[in-house]
């Protein structure tokens, strides 16, 4: 997936802004970030459970993300370590995670 794609993928989920912050495109729901990306690299940082922090952690090209919560995000090195769906899941899933982190009625607004 090139960064383009990547970017309309984003904003193709219900809620989703984008935002410049520490010189990082910011896809968010909420004002609350779920990918941060680094335009010169591509890579990016996403959210995830302490579960699925282990897995992911394991995979050549994904590390635990600097300067975020230590099991909970995790750095990715390209656009080109995951396959188009895992990507997507994996996109979708941190959202979702941020989203549910908000108030109930908050959350209700995007089911």
């Amino acid at each position: 997936m090139d960064i383009e794609s990547f970017r309309e993928y984003c904003l193709s989920l219900p809620g989703t802004t984008e935002g410049m912050k520490w010189d990082h495109l910011c896809f968010m729901i909420e004002e609350k970030i779920f990918v941060l990306v680094d335009l010169d690299t591509h890579g990016f940082c996403m959210k995830c459970t302490s579960e699925e922090f282990d897995e992911l952690a394991a995979k050549d090209g994904v590390k635990q993300a600097p300067h975020f919560a230590k099991k909970q995000w995790v750095f990715v090195d390209n656009l080109e370590v995951f396959n188009l769906t895992e990507l997507k899941q994996h996109i979708s899933r941190s959202r979702e995670l941020v989203l549910g982190k908000l108030p109930k009625k908050i959350q209700a607004k995007y089911v």
